[in-house]
């Protein structure tokens, strides 16, 4: 994708697509306000008319209109203008790029960065313009037979800008998301690709693959015999009813030479049948999903990478299947996880945070500055906060404020949700240093305090992404997320952000 900004009207660029918008009660955006002088009160006219509204959602997609160089205007609607945030801006250019995304442009100028948007910069505005018209044009149609639709050939996005002095914050802004929406798109396709495709070795493959040309970034994989070696008692009971070999995947990226790393550990159960605490058998085709943590951090790494940035990322991704078989683990059964602990295992289906544990177990040897796991581990967590946003719980007040702060930021949203003995005490076991799940109440913060048990002493994070790494229902696919919160921390955290 190419990129360019303009100091330009909307009405003087000869691009394919230009996007404007309308605030209630017929106010005139800047663009707007361009497109609308040069063809003598067009827009105006319209909105008089009823035929264009400022109505959130609305969209008019108008060609060849007088005066102006675009061979389309697309005019969408942002509500209040007091009101226009983070939010209600990805919302307009994705409803605009939506009402395009059949034609064939190649060109789009967004003029909605010149509008006053809350608490975003150039910077922010050129990063949500691409990453949600990237977001909005994927399709994942690679296992389909036939002929396929033709896509829409974008393949350069304008940014209007107010002065010049905005132009490279704006260009590196639109880099940064175009390497974010590359990661983001990975980890879609690795979430949407059915169980029968994306095992553990196909995670592995594509982790490898990523690390080839990169100077900078290796891919280590550790198979069961070497997870043995290691004690890794835990993870290989989830694997032990399963015909798929499982994979310790290791990615490091080294662009800050002896700094201690940012670790960040994705659960990547790529079928989850519950084991021998069987799930029901509507919706289990959605347990595909299960390896989005593992995902999402694998797409993470792929973004970073790409962007150079100085600092050292390390990806580890516990990868198994989960299935019910002669040789499986079952409830009542204690293991030994690599740190020493036992744990008696009530449910095989509380199996993410079994692989997770000695995942992070295996993690402190990178003496990492900061380790941050991600999972799709507990439908309470879902319960508690729908399809919104994730849960970040951690043992440090300011990584969860830092997280919170980079899921605002990003638009990639969590919350801060609370731990404690209180909580950790719903785990104890007769049999064994604790039992794997918590009794029905506040499951999600047990499976937290869970993983807990394995962070003493290190800067610790957890993201519960069951309610967001995918939609059901007819939009039924991986989201992605949260790739961008992931990539908007470690930006941060580089010092790469204006």
């Amino acid at each position: 994708m190419k990129y360019f900004t303009t100091t330009s009207s909307a009405a003087r660029r000869s691009v394919d697509s230009v996007i404007v918008g309308v605030y209630k009660r017929g106010k005139l955006g800047i663009g707007a306000t361009d497109i609308d002088a040069a063809s003598n009160g067009y827009i105006q006219s319209l909105i008089n008319s009823g035929d264009v509204s400022g109505d959130p959602g609305s969209v008019a997609v108008l060609a060849s209109v007088p005066g102006v160089k675009a061979d389309r205007v697309v005019v969408v609607g942002l509500g209040k203008a007091d009101k226009l945030d983070a939010a209600a801006f990805k919302k307009a250019v994705g409803v605009a790029t939506r009402a395009i995304s059949n034609t064939r442009s190649k060109q789009i100028l967004n003029a909605l960065t010149l509008e006053p948007v809350s608490a975003c910069g150039p910077y922010y505005l050129a990063r949500h313009t691409v990453e949600i018209i990237n977001d909005t044009l994927y399709r994942f149609e690679q296992m389909k037979s036939g002929r396929k639709k033709p896509a829409m050939p974008l393949n350069t996005i304008g940014l209007a800008i107010a002065s010049r002095s905005d132009a490279v914050k704006a260009t590196r802004g639109a880099e940064h998301a175009d390497c974010i929406a590359a990661g983001v798109a990975l980890a879609k396709d690795l979430g949407n690709l059915p169980a029968n495709v994306c095992t553990p070795t196909h995670l592995a493959k594509v982790a490898t693959k990523l690390a080839a040309g990169n100077g900078k970034l290796t891919t280590r994989i550790l198979n069961e015999k070497d997870m043995k070696k290691l004690g890794m008692g835990s993870l290989l009971s989830v694997t032990a009813g399963a015909v798929e070999p499982a994979k310790l995947i290791v990615m490091q990226y080294k662009g800050a030479g002896s700094a201690k790393p940012v670790v960040l550990v994705g659960k990547g159960v790529t079928f989850d049948t519950g084991g021998i605490s069987l799930k029901p058998g509507a919706g289990m085709d959605e347990m595909k999903f299960d390896m989005c943590g593992a995902a999402s951090v694998i797409g993470t790494m792929a973004a970073i990478s790409k962007m150079k940035l100085p600092i050292n990322l390390t990806i580890v991704v516990p990868a198994v299947e989960n299935m019910p078989s002669g040789t499986a683990t079952r409830p009542g059964d204690i293991v030994k996880s690599m740190s020493g602990q036992t744990i008696e295992v009530l449910n095989t289906d509380a199996e993410g945070r079994l692989i997770l544990c000695d995942a992070l177990t295996y993690s402190r040897r990178f003496k990492p500055e900061v380790i941050i796991d991600v999972a799709t581990l507990t439908g309470a967590c879902v319960v508690a906060l729908g399809h919104h946003r994730c849960a970040i719980y951690s043992n440090n007040e300011s990584l969860q404020e830092e997280l919170f702060g980079a899921g605002k930021t990003s638009e990639d949203t969590g919350w801060p949700m609370p731990m404690g003995e209180q909580y950790a005490a719903q785990l104890k076991s007769n049999f064994a240093d604790m039992a794997n799940i918590g009794g029905p109440g506040g499951g999600s913060v047990t499976a937290a305090c869970f993983l807990g048990k394995y962070t003493d002493g290190m800067n610790w994070a957890h993201l519960d992404i069951a309610g967001v790494a995918w939609k059901s229902g007819k939009d039924k696919g991986a989201s992605g997320r949260p790739v961008s919160m992931l990539s908007e921390f470690v930006l941060s955290r580089a010092g790469a952000l204006p």
